[in-house]
């Protein structure tokens, strides 16, 4: 991985027109810090050479990186343009003193030196001026950063292959702690952008807290970046580039040959692929364009699905504005793998209820978006033993994603989706029914949650309580779902408990937030939002689409919402929270305090135990929730 520096020779020359430049050019001091790209060397001081003006241009650098013995030009071609100036001024005053008055030509060029100097000047003080501006852009949004944030409270953050939908989620490779990369050395004087090597010392997500080499335990220019950005290279990229390493400023004197140190450190070392920026790319390359016609969830009638064209693509979001707003502001947040979205006639084909357009015909531009761009659920075998309407179940409530509540299936649909009710709170004409398919994580067959020590939310204004689902199905002569038809699937996820990421508010899915995981039962994650009181906490499924790396939003150029400060929750908890907690406050059952023991319910005729889910520290995938007792 160090192939590329070997190639760098010890010493250099250059040639010119004029009898400085034509000089060969000394060899530098072995004693200085050199570090040498395609023939261009680099360096800094040893106290005693300083640094040096180019006479030509104007171009201030360290003196020793100069050319002539005298190091009076930054570069051949300055030396060049002044030897040649220098002839000009020698005619002009052969002529003065021959008495002739200079030409207009002539005194141009006699000014020449002089404005080429000032125009150098000038270029380098608005250099300063961009680097500035360019420092003063990274500040985050709002003062939050990522990095000061895991920094000052010790936090871990999920790693990008948690996430398969996200960009790099499917090929992160051994991306790690010593992982080696070159990077923009700010610690430098030097005008020009150079560059200098680094070490990983912690991940977060896509961020990267580096540090230079030469350092060692020295944390004190320690730096936060995105790993997938731009200005990130493998080791070996200044080399191919013709990109000059310069050994920060702080460290410059530490040693005396760079290059073998570099070999040193390096041998052996892991970097980044030489395609890595390429697969970055590549990742980020979206299928999904604007104009394309979907169907989507209707967000005032979710038993129903309505037309939406895509309207902008944000890192796999979507902005999908409903067809028949004519002001383009009735819109809706989702994920292209989201399971809200499908082709157009998917409602058709399945049974599900459309809202139709007033529009006759398409408007100009707008094109049906092709099927095969849509998540594939599971074919599941509805022909045998299956879901029927009225039977029971537990189910995430769409309206308050933060409760799993009693529920019942009031349609069966075709290709195994569901429509499902919360028992307790529909709507008299079913529009608040939802549609799940029969393999979704957000439904759960009867007692997953007193299994698994979660809050059950019993249906409004229902007497006895403690709920308890024996009592329930016997009082309104229903049946639980078999347990054998629900997704018993857990892949190995790799979340744990206090695991930082960014998270979609499902409640406002335009919003993604800094969120943390704070249970974990299984496959179901509990998602908190950093600064906001429990109540506004989400179940999720750990696959789901709206849940990304640290780092995820300042890749994509998405607007990440920090931490809310103490004055917005006070300030929410009068208004809006009492709005959101309304309905789990009136309808949610006590808290279940269960022993971990198995226990068996006669359930549909038939004996189920089910399995106590692992305890939320150490359940990252493994076995299903429950099996079916043998006879």
């Amino acid at each position: 991985m160090f192939d590329g520096y070997d190639s760098c020779s010890e010493d250099t020359s250059s040639s010119s027109s004029s009898d400085e430049s034509e000089e060969e050019v000394a060899p530098l001091p072995s004693s200085l810090p050199i570090i040498k790209n395609n023939g261009q060397v680099y360096t800094y001081p040893d106290g005693k050479s300083g640094m040096a003006t180019c006479e030509m241009c104007g171009m201030v650098g360290v003196r020793d990186a100069f050319y002539s013995k005298t190091k009076r030009f930054c570069s051949v071609s300055c030396s060049r343009s002044y030897s040649s100036n220098s002839k000009k001024a020698s005619i002009l005053a052969r002529l003065q003193v021959a008495g002739k008055p200079p030409t207009k030509k002539a005194k141009v060029l006699q000014k020449q030196p002089l404005v080429a100097k000032l125009a150098a000047y000038a270029q380098y003080q608005a250099t300063l001026q961009n680097q500035a501006k360019t420092k003063a852009a990274a500040v985050p949004v709002e003062g939050f950063s990522w990095g000061n944030y895991i920094n000052s409270n010790s936090f871990t953050a999920a790693p990008v292959t948690c996430f398969k939908h996200a960009p790099m989620g499917t090929c992160w490779g051994d991306i790690a702690e010593g992982v080696r990369v070159e990077v923009p050395n700010t610690d430098c004087s030097l005008p020009t952008k150079v560059f200098w090597i680094a070490g990983i010392v912690k991940l977060a997500g896509y961020n990267a807290l580096l540090r230079y080499e030469g350092f060692e335990n020295d944390s004190s220019l320690d730096f936060w970046c995105n790993i997938c950005g731009s200005d990130i290279h493998p080791v070996g990229w200044c080399a191919t580039s013709g990109k000059p390493l310069v050994p920060p400023r702080t460290i410059q004197h530490k040693y005396t040959n760079w290059k073998a140190f570099l070999v040193k450190r390096l041998t052996g070392a892991k970097t980044l692929p030489p395609d890595f920026s390429q697969k970055v790319s590549e990742s980020m390359q979206y299928p999904f364009k604007t104009s394309m016609r979907v169907e989507v969830v209707d967000k005032t009638h979710l038993c129903r699905t309505r037309v939406a064209v895509v309207d902008s693509v944000v890192g796999g979001r979507l902005r999908l504005v409903y067809e028949e707003s004519e002001d383009k502001t009735d819109d809706f947040w989702c994920h292209m793998y989201s399971p809200l979205i499908h082709h157009i006639g998917w409602s058709r084909s399945i049974g599900h209820r459309f809202k139709r357009s007033d529009l006759t015909k398409k408007q100009d531009g707008h094109f049906d978006a092709p099927p095969h761009l849509f998540m594939k659920v599971k074919e599941v075998d509805a022909a045998g033993e299956w879901f029927k309407e009225g039977m029971k179940l537990e189910a995430i409530d769409p309206l308050n994603l933060s409760a799993i509540c009693v529920a019942t299936i009031r349609k069966v649909l075709a290709d195994g989706y569901l429509m499902i009710g919360i028992d307790g709170s529909e709507a008299a004409d079913g529009s608040d029914w939802f549609c799940y398919h029969a393999t979704s994580p957000s439904i759960f067959p009867v007692g997953f949650c007193e299994i698994n020590m979660i809050e059950l939310t019993p249906p409004r204004g229902y007497p006895k309580l403690p709920f308890k689902w024996f009592d329930y199905l016997r009082e309104t002569d229903s049946i639980a779902a078999p347990v054998k038809l629900f997704n018993k699937e857990v892949p190995n996820h790799g979340f744990h408990v206090g695991m930082k990421l960014e998270a979609v508010d499902l409640m406002e899915p335009r919003l993604v937030c800094v969120a943390t995981v704070t249970r974990i039962i299984h496959r179901l994650l509990r998602i908190h939002f950093d600064g906001w009181e429990d109540e506004y906490d989400q179940w999720v499924d750990c696959e789901s689409p709206d849940l990304y790396p640290v780092g995820w939003c300042q890749l994509t150029g998405y607007q990440l919402q920090p931490p809310a400060p103490q004055s917005s929750r006070d300030s929410q908890s009068s208004s809006s929270k009492q709005k959101k907690k309304a309905k789990s406050q009136q309808y949610k059952g006590h808290k279940k305090m269960t022993s971990l023991q198995l226990k068996e319910e006669l359930l549909d005729g038939e004996e189920y135990s089910f399995l106590q889910g692992t305890s939320d520290q150490e359940s990252n995938g493994s076995a299903s929730y429950y099996i079916k007792q043998e006879p």
